[in-house]
């Protein structure tokens, strides 16, 4: 599988591109009852990730590609079936290779909708 399935891309759920650290990603997100979010990426290109920190924790998993984490001046590689926990006010940013694909989970509401972000 290359890409998530369909179901999984519907457009009311398409994050805006102003809430992505990323530029050139496709995202899609979820929320829980709880306020976390499940946040689905896929990137087109290589790209950097500007650096942010959140006042939540963050999971992530590599589902496709590599992904390098940086983190205190340390580069942390993930690779395809790799995931790693990033703390709540830990400052991150990361390194993408085109045509990898992630799955972030985030214990606090960190997506904007495009439709969210159009209608203010």
């Amino acid at each position: 599988m290359t890409e998530f399935p369909e179901f999984m891309k519907q457009q009311a759920n398409r994050i805006a591109t102003g809430s992505q650290a990323t530029p050139g990603v496709e995202g899609y997100v979820f929320d829980g009852a709880d306020g976390s979010q499940m946040a689905f990426w896929t990137c087109r290109d290589t790209a950097s990730s500007a650096s942010h920190v959140h006042d939540f924790d963050e999971y992530m998993l590599v589902v496709e590609g590599r992904y390098t984490l940086l983190i205190d001046g340390k580069r942390i590689p993930i690779k395809a079936g790799e995931e790693y926990l990033i703390p709540r006010g830990v400052r991150h940013g990361g390194e993408v290779v085109a045509g990898t694909r992630t799955i972030h989970a985030f214990g606090g509401r960190r997506a904007i909708r495009a439709v969210e972000s159009s209608n203010q």
